[in-house]
């Protein structure tokens, strides 16, 4: 899954995820867009937010890399 999917099946607006963690907004189009990547105390918060695990967030990165290969 990725940030974004994941943020739209929470349905949360990119506002509302940078508001709950004290971020900006262009930080969280940052993770969706894949030029950054949250911090693991960020992603225990998105995933705690999203109602999904880490593990469902870090999914998609790691499906990618492995269809790279």
């Amino acid at each position: 899954m990725s940030f974004k999917g994941a943020r739209m099946l929470a349905n949360l607006t990119q506002e509302q995820v940078a508001t709950s963690l004290g971020l900006s907004r262009t930080t969280v189009s940052m993770w969706e867009s894949g030029e950054s990547k949250p911090r693991t105390e960020k992603l225990v918060a998105l995933a705690r937010l999203y109602k999904c695990t880490v593990d469902d967030l870090l999914k998609d990165d790691e499906e990618t890399q492995h269809k790279a290969v």
